[in-house]
């Protein structure tokens, strides 16, 4: 299955002066059609993206193109350099105040590596059909995290948008944000006001320097950026809260589907022993190197203990972003698994009570920090139940006994 196609440059008839530039580029060809001919030319020359010059005098035609792009597989990038209201799921946007057209060009790459990796997943799945990875099917916003930082007047409202279609972390702080960075894994960054120029071009600077967030969707709200910076996907944008996040959820969603992609072909790496929606062992394969660890603590005289966390709320999205917290943040020698039931248990090798109690509450208190209940003004505030292994215990009996001990803990 091929991936390469031409640049497909959609615009009201008249020939646009960045048609010739992105040619200049050398990305991908570049063919130029206008809104009569945009869907046949889509379904003849199956392209590698599409660039939206103007909607002027589109009709509806533009969001015909944007559902036939949104069906296209693997992954076509659909990138709109107009300002429309409202702004559809998969229309990636492009201002001319987030740069020239080096950043166009960045934007467009960082767009075209998504549908790479989409090509690969694809080739891996068709080629192990029968690899047991549970693919996610839903709209990959649900997986998203957005990290919004500030201090004004706008917070409040900011806060509200984004939070009725994603998790959002808030920080008051640029300290505070880069603790979230660090401890998590993000979709997007809004920065509102309540910081000086220079605070955000630091921040920006560090950022563009850290190969992990330098594809990361980052939304600056306020104020005005005097330098450049090496981030593809950064935006300055301005108005209402509602357009704000309708314009820049589309790039939050590319990174939400660039993330579970990567899930996915670690799921396969690892012949679908991991679950691509959160990072950890699938049930079945939890179970079976749970046995495997308690004969090999049987026969080396090892310790191993187990925790298993559970929260109040038992919606898809806590669950998933509380077990992609502890996938990133648990020990590489330990394991887990997200249960049916919604709890997440964890196996702490070589590890004593005391110092498994002390993992698991590092790894509470993080979650409780970072990750949100369905009310925003809330934190979630997982319980924790403990257990260690003994010389007699199965994996049947360590885990009766953990559950006991949840109950008891819940009660």
């Amino acid at each position: 299955m091929s991936h390469q196609g031409p640049l497909i440059v959609v615009s009201s008839g008249s020939r646009q002066p960045l048609a010739t530039s992105l040619s200049c580029l050398n990305i991908l060809p570049v063919v130029e059609t206008d809104w009569l001919e945009v869907s046949s030319a889509v379904a003849r020359l199956h392209p590698a993206a599409v660039f939206v010059a103007t909607t002027e005098g589109c009709g509806t035609a533009f969001d015909d193109l944007a559902t036939q792009v949104a069906a296209m597989q693997p992954y076509v990038p659909l990138i709109v350099a107009d300002s429309i209201m409202p702004w559809p799921h998969n229309a990636l946007p492009y201002s001319s105040a987030s740069g020239g057209l080096d950043r166009l060009g960045a934007r467009l790459n960082a767009a075209l590596r998504v549908r790479t990796l989409h090509a690969t997943v694809l080739r891996r799945l068709a080629s192990n059909p029968a690899a047991p990875i549970r693919q996610p099917d839903d709209d990959p916003i649900h997986d998203a995290t957005v990290l919004l930082i500030g201090r004004g007047a706008t917070y409040p409202a900011l806060s509200v948008v984004f939070g009725e279609q994603v998790g959002v972390v808030g920080a008051l702080s640029i300290e505070a944000a880069a603790k979230h960075l660090n401890a998590r894994s993000l979709d997007g960054i809004v920065i509102g006001e309540g910081f000086t120029g220079r605070v955000v071009e630091a921040l920006l600077t560090v950022m563009a320097e850290d190969a992990r967030f330098r594809n990361l969707p980052i939304a600056v709200t306020a104020g005005n950026l005097a330098a450049a910076f090496d981030l593809p996907n950064l935006e300055r944008m301005s108005g209402e809260p509602a357009h704000i996040a309708s314009t820049f959820l589309p790039l939050v969603r590319q990174h939400a589907f660039e993330a579970r992609l990567c899930r996915t072909l670690k799921s396969l790496d690892a012949g679908g022993l991991l679950d691509p929606r959160t990072g950890l062992l699938t049930v079945d394969a939890f179970h079976r190197e749970l046995d495997t660890a308690i004969d090999q603590t049987k026969s080396d005289g090892g310790r191993l203990s187990v925790a298993r966390f559970s929260l109040d709320q038992k919606l898809d999205r806590q669950l998933l972003d509380a077990a992609r917290i502890l996938s990133r943040l648990m020990r590489r020698m330990d394991f887990g698994t997200l249960e049916d039931d919604g709890s997440i248990i964890v196996v702490f090798s070589d590890a004593d009570p005391r110092n498994a109690h002390m993992i698991a509450r590092r790894l509470s208190s993080v979650m409780k920090h970072t990750a949100h209940s369905s009310k925003r003004t809330l934190r979630l505030d997982p319980h924790v139940a403990l257990t260690a292994s003994q010389p007699h215990d199965s994996a049947q009996s360590l885990l009766a006994r953990l559950n006991d001990a949840a109950h008891r803990a819940a009660s």
